[in-house]
């Protein structure tokens, strides 16, 4: 038997925004970057029909808070997905690094600890030349490339969990506390 013979059907996410709420999360610094990125994802919802009504926006300071702000946004609104937006652009300083990969982190981990699919949208250049670029000069929007993107995972969400009425995607399972019980300590 080969491979190229075996054809399983992909499970996908639908680029329809129809009854999906997202959630966006947005920083403040470098807005001149941020607002350009905020526009793109607002054009890709809005052209995959999405109404006001199902976006929620919250401003942050910097790309630092984004990840608190985005598990916050998932505690108690239940958005079928969050885009989170900054840009960081590197300076002479070592705190390039630190925003730019906590930042990064700490995005995965609140996506990892609620389930619902958040979007890193965060611009990490080396100068503003760059920032422009990707911001809807030379390189597209890289917002409105999340903006699709956060509806393709949202929709794929729910088909995966098997929720495909309104709101986010079932919480992901307890743990269970006797199942490692053979081992010793915690990992």
């Amino acid at each position: 038997m080969t491979l190229d013979k075996i054809q399983p059907e992909p499970i996908t996410g639908a680029l329809s925004a129809t009854g999906l709420r997202i959630g966006i999360v947005v920083s403040r610094f470098n807005q001149f970057i941020t607002d350009r990125l905020l526009a793109g994802a607002l054009d890709a919802l809005e052209r995959s029909g999405a109404a006001a009504d199902q976006i929620e926006m919250v401003r942050v300071p910097g790309s630092f808070e984004i990840p608190v702000a985005a598990k916050q946004l998932v505690e108690s609104r239940r958005p079928d997905a969050v885009i989170c937006i900054g840009c960081v652009i590197r300076g002479d300083t070592a705190h390039y690094e630190y925003v730019a990969g906590e930042s990064a982190r700490g995005i995965q981990l609140a996506q990892m600890d609620t389930g619902v699919p958040m979007i890193f949208c965060v611009l990490t250049c080396e100068n503003l030349e760059q920032a422009i670029d990707r911001a809807g000069l030379k390189m597209g929007n890289k917002g409105f490339e999340a903006g699709l993107t956060a509806i393709e995972m949202a929709n794929l969400s729910r088909q995966l969990s098997g929720n495909s009425g309104s709101g986010a995607p079932a919480a992901p399972p307890t743990p269970n506390p006797t199942k490692n019980s053979g081992r010793g300590g915690s990992h």
